[in-house]
């Protein structure tokens, strides 16, 4: 008996090497144009256009026109938190890569999940705001406490004003098995981290580079006691 939604189509679309390249380079919520996703894909443009139309019908990918390119980006934040948790999964069961590198430890350090921060550092900053009350896991999910707003603020951040969803929201991460801020307050952590000067963006990755100053800002700006890790 068939029950519930079927996953079998997006299970198949996904499962192709190829597709599933595209998918995790458009991760980081950039849009890439058909012929950059066939470089990552390792594929002739045809054959990439073939996947992306496949995609963009089943509503993974979202398609915009700009001049003579088409570029593409995934569809929402919902379908990069699908990937994370399949990311997760596999790093779990012990399905690696054959091949790893330097990139591979930068990516477990810090690197972007849509549009927040993901890896231990993303860790790191959701348990320190646990640990001090300036997000609290409530029965509707994770709030920003008024104290955690003040003190964000007071450090530059552009906390979002709050609306009908909600601004923030934890996601499993694939690296640490722990869970990172999401959401729009994620976003604007993120956006911080870059502005300040605290990291930087690594072109054509989705590596978010910390400058040695920057390691240090951050671990002054979220603290944690030792051994302490409420994000587990």
């Amino acid at each position: 008996m068939k029950d519930g939604p079927d996953i079998a189509l997006l299970a198949a679309l996904i499962g192709d090497p190829g597709r599933a390249n595209m998918l995790v380079a458009l991760s980081d919520g950039r849009a890439l144009t058909a012929g950059e996703l066939a470089g990552v894909a390792g594929v002739s443009l045809p054959t990439a256009s073939e996947h992306l139309s496949r995609m963009v019908g089943a509503g993974l990918l979202s398609v915009a026109k700009q001049g003579r390119h088409r570029y593409f980006r995934l569809a929402g934040e919902d379908v990069g938190q699908a990937l994370e948790a399949l990311m997760s999964l596999a790093e779990a069961r012990g399905h690696h890569r054959v091949r790893t590198g330097p990139r591979d430890a930068a990516m477990r350090e810090a690197r972007s999940c849509y549009k927040h921060l993901a890896g231990g550092m993303a860790v790191r900053m959701y348990d320190s705001l646990r640990e001090r009350g300036m997000l609290v896991l409530a029965e509707d999910g994770l709030v920003l406490s008024a104290q955690g707003r003040a003190a964000l603020e007071d450090m530059g951040v552009a906390v979002p004003q709050l609306r009908r969803g909600p601004i923030c929201r934890e996601c499993l991460d694939w690296s640490e098995r722990r869970m990172h801020l999401a959401g729009p307050l994620g976003t604007a952590l993120l956006d911080h981290v870059l502005s300040v000067g605290w990291a930087d963006r690594v072109p054509g990755s989705r590596v978010i580079r910390f400058r040695p100053a920057g390691r240090a800002a951050l671990a002054a700006a979220f603290p944690l006691r030792e051994g302490v890790s409420v994000g587990e």
